[in-house]
């Protein structure tokens, strides 16, 4: 039996944002969602480093010579924000998306990030940390289950994007 790989967690750095943004597509082609697709380094670089940053990103890195040649050696990354709960009078941490490349999986790095996360939310003293996740996702439901979440049912995403968003400026 082999040694397990060995993986760091840390904060995204600017070098990490084309790596982040190769992992969003992986992300939105296994969601099956490319078609929505927008993202690019140049899009997403201001929103993490920027001068009124809204989101943050955590990493997922393993040694150079624990991936093949010309891969990144980031594997895996959280990227989230802070939202606010009325109800609770208190910020919250929302997990927009957290990918782990397949290759890479069942290795703890999707744990060891949800840790990591909700350390952070407790140590900034949240009242929340959430996410959604795909009804078909039965893997993702199980895990996070696992974690001690609850998948709440009764709860529906509501959005307004594109076209229908555009037609509020009018």
């Amino acid at each position: 039996m082999s040694a397990p790989v060995p993986f760091t967690l840390r904060p995204a750095e600017l070098r990490d944002v084309a790596p982040i943004v190769q992992l969003i597509r992986e992300l939105a082609e296994f969601e099956k969602l490319t078609h929505l697709l927008q993202v690019t380094p140049e899009r997403l670089r201001p929103h993490l480093f920027g001068e009124k940053p809204v989101v943050e990103a955590w990493v997922a890195e393993l040694p150079a010579d624990a991936v093949a040649e010309g891969e990144s050696t980031v594997v895996a990354f959280a990227l989230f924000f802070t939202n606010f709960s009325t109800f609770l009078a208190q910020p919250g941490l929302y997990l927009e998306d957290l990918y782990v490349k397949p290759a890479h999986r069942n290795l703890g790095i999707g744990r060891a990030l949800f840790t990591r996360l909700g350390k952070l939310a407790a140590e900034r003293h949240y009242g929340r940390f959430e996410w959604s996740v795909l009804d078909w996702n039965e893997n993702a439901i199980r895990f996070y289950e696992k974690l001690g979440a609850t998948v709440m049912p009764e709860w529906r995403i509501c959005r307004i994007a594109g076209e229908a968003l555009q037609q509020f400026r009018a």
